[in-house]
């Protein structure tokens, strides 16, 4: 299982991302931590946001379609997309498995 995580300006905007993996089957299960305070470097300055956190689960050979969707899509000039490999239950594996289309 691959977790998929980028913040975003606000709710509406994790929401609809993940909603798009979802209908395309590049993710099983979307988690949405609201209200983080991310502080970052940003054209010379140090900058402070309120953001909202969506992780998505997905397989690692989905993990590049996911990416370019959420490249595509997210409202900001350099989303920042990181993902970890992380260990499951084989129950949560085979899941994961059958609602990204695997085998």
């Amino acid at each position: 299982m691959i977790h998929v995580s980028t913040p975003c300006p606000n709710l509406d905007c994790a929401r609809a991302l993940a909603n798009s993996a979802l209908k395309m089957r590049l993710a099983a299960c979307a988690n949405i931590t609201p209200d983080i305070v991310s502080l970052f470097h940003w054209q010379g300055r140090i900058e402070e946001d309120r953001e909202v956190l969506l992780t998505l689960k997905t397989r690692a050979d989905l993990r590049s379609d996911l990416v370019r969707l959420i490249e595509r899509d997210h409202p900001y000039d350099l989303p920042v997309i990181s993902w970890e490999q992380t260990g499951c239950t084989s129950d949560a594996a085979a899941w994961l498995s059958e609602e990204t289309g695997g085998d």
